[in-house]
């Protein structure tokens, strides 16, 4: 009688294979980090869909690719082959996700900043980590938000801090009409900026003809969104972050208070709430400030 073969479930799911309905067949789920595949990647996808799949790919809805009905049998080679390509197999259950993002400023007119990079340093730095939960994060270019960086257990906008050298302006208005907060004003001839009403969204520096408008660019931290069974907008806890140095801090902050506080299978959101956000602001805080 042929030995009943013994199949960690688990595992395979951590290594990104989720079973499907049918017996004996998986959906793979891909790393794709901030959206990112080389066409050498894609044709490597296609090529293991074709083989080991039904000749069909699944596009997830945070950038990710899965390839369905992998058999058991199968699962090594569709590894082999995939490593070929440069294509790696993502993750699933409770740890760190792919990484989301849009193309930011390398691409993107409206970008403040780099978010294809940050995207790689990020995933370099947390993805696949174990965690109570599951934990997304996504970065978003600018306050247009496309990624929608506030769905996320931690989301990163880019953004800017902006001063107008009155010397180079020519009183256009441009920046005034640009401006959506109303945080900008024409005055006796001259540009005046209410600090209390501007998001950092640096469209004055994008529409100024005469570049008189400058901006330094920064990530707009946000905490505890879901967009699951329960829906939650991520907050903003912090001022505009102006370096890596420190924004690696907070997010090291972030998911070590998780780590700590949060009981098996529940999502950062709920461990905030039940812990109690005064304790999580306090150590956000204090890793900004280098404490």
């Amino acid at each position: 009688m042929a030995e009943k073969k013994t199949v960690d479930y688990a595992a395979l799911k951590k290594g990104g294979f989720m079973r499907q309905k049918q017996k004996g067949y998986f959906s793979l789920r891909l790393a794709v980090v901030g959206g990112n595949l080389t066409a050498e990647n894609i044709r490597t996808v296609a090529d293991v869909a074709d083989k080991y799949g039904k000749g069909y790919v699944h596009m997830t809805s945070r950038q990710g690719i899965e390839i369905p009905f992998i058999g058991f049998d199968d699962i090594e080679e569709v590894r082999a082959e995939l490593a070929k390509g440069g294509v790696k197999p993502g993750v699933c259950g409770p740890r760190v996700r792919t990484i989301t993002a849009c193309q930011g400023s390398e691409i993107c007119p409206s970008g403040c900043i780099d978010t294809y990079t940050l995207a790689q340093e990020l995933d370099e730095r947390y993805f696949g980590r174990e965690l109570p939960h599951k934990f997304k994060f996504g970065v978003t270019g600018c306050q247009n938000n496309c990624l929608k960086a506030e769905e996320n257990d931690l989301g990163v906008k880019g953004g800017m801090v902006v001063e107008c050298d009155q010397s180079a302006c020519i009183q256009c208005g441009v920046c005034v009409k640009a401006c959506r907060e109303g945080a900008i004003e024409l005055k006796d001839g001259k540009i005046t900026m209410d600090e209390s009403k501007c998001n950092n969204c640096a469209r004055c520096v994008k529409s100024c003809p005469t570049e008189a408008w400058k901006g330094e660019p920064g990530y707009i931290v946000s905490f505890g969104g879901t967009f699951g069974n329960k829906i939650y907008k991520g907050e903003e806890n912090l001022p505009i972050i102006k370096d890596k140095e420190t924004l690696f801090r907070v997010a090291d902050a972030a998911i070590g208070f998780f780590e700590e506080y949060a009981n098996a299978g529940e999502r950062f959101r709920a461990t905030l709430q039940r812990v109690g956000e005064d304790e999580f602001r306090n150590r956000i805080q204090a890793a900004y400030e280098g404490n």
